[in-house]
């Protein structure tokens, strides 16, 4: 491909050699240079592409991309292309070097705090039960036909992300549905298409730190990227941060919510509490006067929010109401308030709450269905915040009944040593909690001590398979391990 038709679009400027001249494959990855290929030098958080640009010149690179001076020997023949910003250029580039895949597909992308995950899942369900195939992209995974793949990123790179798109339109997908990280809107990695629809679920201050956001203001901003690069933005009514998000849009807006005034919103809310199952019953009302009843076998007042998403979404793509309320019933989401039958006595689950943030959602929620105890199990991740140890501490001693301290991640920090931190988060509240470092002995001990009515959650690991420690990921599933510990108590 000529490295000129790869720049169509782009504000550049060609400071040594010539675009015309054919490029082979594109990289910005310094350890996958070859000869022939378009080197883009990414500005990255530890590594600067920027350094590499001799070494791409030695391996016979037919042309850079920078944003900065790079030193070059004299006799190479390599062209270098200047761009304001090397990795908004790349988005551009790589949908331009993957045949702009995007542009045959309908992409709904979902931004905000909390229910990004679960909705993307939703909306795919319910698509799917329609007769559309539908890939996906978040933080879980990319699903593309019968393929999975475990997320590195919530968004993936600008690159990845296209290849991601040319992939799922050769395995004759029609829609797209994948998660938009704040991260990912500020590092320009969903540039160079147009989504169909763009979704915004709530805001809350998160991601803010070194790294990530510098302050809230920021992180809203960020996410209001989304709404200018959409067609349709359906938006919750409910947030207090709608119209900030909402600020500079250039897209057709549609609300949702509790508010009687949004285009499609909820009431008549009813908890649904039926032995081994916790979740909603409401009714549903659409700006164009229809009204149904659907039931969500998940709880709380997010899983409304997330269901009416998915149900604003869907009804742009003519799916029927007996197909929504159908899809809905048995929707579940890995490691998202996700049910494992153990007892017909007590309710288990698994949840990825792992901030201070989520978990005060969470037990909230829960203790609405008036368990008779709340029972949270949960551990905290090695270098990260302290603060977030005690805050987590602190809110499972006021929020549950009794509060089992175990290990997450460690990483490179000492179990017992998280452990003293969020003891002296709990230590603040009257809460009651055990210490059980090993997660496996920790799950086992709330299962053998669980009573009738108790709603046990293992929380913060949610669809993670593995643990780390000292920088090695070792096989961890809380799936895999209740049924070790259920067959190890039938065989006793």
């Amino acid at each position: 491909m000529k490295c000129e038709k790869l720049l169509k679009g782009l504000n550049f400027e060609c400071i040594r050699g010539s675009v015309d001249r054919e490029i082979k494959e594109v990289v910005h990855d310094s350890r996958k240079i070859t000869e022939g290929c378009l080197f883009i030098c990414i500005c990255g958080y530890n590594v600067d592409g920027h350094d590499f640009a001799a070494e791409a010149a030695a391996k016979g690179a037919a042309a850079l991309v920078v944003q900065k001076e790079v030193e070059l020997p004299k006799e190479s023949d390599i062209a270098v292309i200047k761009v304001e910003d090397t990795r908004y250029a790349m988005a551009f580039i790589a949908a331009a070097y993957f045949g702009h895949p995007a542009d045959r597909l309908k992409v709904i992308g979902i931004t905000g705090t909390k229910g990004k995950t679960t909705t993307t899942y939703l909306m795919k369900s319910i698509l799917e039960k329609a007769g559309y195939k539908v890939g996906l992209v978040g933080t879980i995974e990319t699903i593309i036909g019968d393929k999975h793949i475990p997320a590195g990123n919530t968004t993936p790179e600008s690159f990845l992300l296209q290849q991601y798109f040319k992939e799922m339109e050769e395995a004759g997908c029609q829609i797209v549905v994948m998660e938009v990280a704040s991260q990912g809107l500020k590092l320009h990695r969903t540039q160079g298409f147009t989504f169909e629809i763009g979704i915004f679920t709530n805001l809350e201050p998160d991601h803010i730190g070194p790294n990530e956001h510098a302050d809230f203001e920021e992180y809203q901003a960020c996410k209001g990227l989304l709404f200018r690069q959409c067609r349709l933005g359906i938006v919750n009514k409910d947030d207090p941060h709608m119209e900030a998000v909402l600020k500079g849009h250039t897209c057709r807006v549609e609300t949702y919510g509790f508010d009687r005034e949004a285009d499609s919103y909820a009431e008549d809310l009813k908890l649904v509490n039926k032995p081994g199952e916790l979740g909603v019953d409401f009714t549903v009302r659409q700006k164009d006067g229809n009204a149904f009843r659907v039931e969500v076998p998940m709880p709380g007042r997010f899983s409304v929010y997330n269901a009416l998403t998915a149900i604003a979404v869907c009804s742009h793509f003519k799916v029927e109401v007996p197909g929504i309320k159908k899809a809905l019933l048995g929707a579940h989401v890995k490691g998202r308030i996700e049910r494992v039958p153990v007892s017909d006595k007590f309710t288990l689950l698994i949840d990825y709450a792992h901030n201070g943030m989520s978990l005060k959602s969470l037990l909230t929620t829960l203790r609405e269905y008036e368990p008779g105890r709340l029972v949270c199990l949960f551990g905290c991740g090695g270098n990260r915040d302290r603060a977030r140890r005690f805050e987590m501490g602190e809110i499972s001693g006021k929020y549950a009944d009794f509060t089992i301290i175990t290990s997450d991640n460690p990483r490179n920090e000492k179990p017992e040593a998280i452990i003293a931190d969020i003891r002296t988060g709990i230590d603040k509240t009257a809460g009651k909690y055990i210490e059980i470092p090993d997660r496996r002995e920790a799950i086992a001990y709330a299962i053998d001590n669980g009573q009738p009515g108790d709603i046990i959650v293992l929380a913060g690991k949610g669809h993670e398979d593995y643990q780390e420690i000292c920088g090695v990921k070792h096989p961890m599933d809380e799936r895999v391990l209740i049924a070790e510990i259920l067959r190890e108590r039938q065989g006793s």
